[in-house]
Parts: structure tokens; C-alpha cells; sequence
């Protein structure tokens, strides 16, 4: 199958130089940048909530031990100093 795609200037460019240090062509590199997108979005209804979203989560740290439980407590307390 043959497939035309439309794209910006700039990602052409940076395509041939990839193309160019890695020894492909331009459509050996199309056809790995398909797989991969078909191979992470193919079974993505199988995948977990979690999973989905796991790149998104994080840390912080607040220095305050229990603001998970008494989160409302600490805000209501902050908002009063803040006046």
C-alpha cells in the first residue's frame, strides 16, 4: 500500500537528517513511526486507567504529613491566616 502524507517543513527536514545518520529511507522511517503508534494505541482499551494516564502522575511534597487525610482542615486554616 502506498500512503502520501501531508507535513510541516521543519518535520521533513528533521526527517532526512534521522534518515540520513541512520542509513533508512524517508519511508523506512515512516513505516517504524506507524508501527509504533499502531503497537501503543491498538490495545489501549485493554490497558489500565492507571496505566493510561500513569506518564501524567507525579509527586510533591508539601511538608505536611497528614494533608492527604485533613486536606479540607489545612486549606479552611490557610485561607484564615490568609486574611
Amino acid at each position: 500500500m502506498q500512503l502520501t502524507v501531508r507535513m510541516p517543513d521543519e518535520y521533513r527536514e528533521k526527517i532526512e537528517i534521522l534518515a540520513e545518520e541512520m542509513g533508512l529511507k524517508l519511508s523506512d522511517i515512516a513505516r517504524l513511526a506507524l508501527k509504533r503508534f499502531i503497537e501503543e494505541n491498538m490495545n489501549m482499551n485493554e490497558i489500565s486507567p492507571y496505566r493510561k494516564v500513569k506518564h501524567l502522575l507525579g509527586t510533591a511534597e508539601s511538608g505536611i504529613k497528614d494533608l492527604g487525610q485533613r486536606h479540607r482542615e489545612h486549606l479552611i486554616d490557610k485561607i484564615r491566616k490568609s486574611d
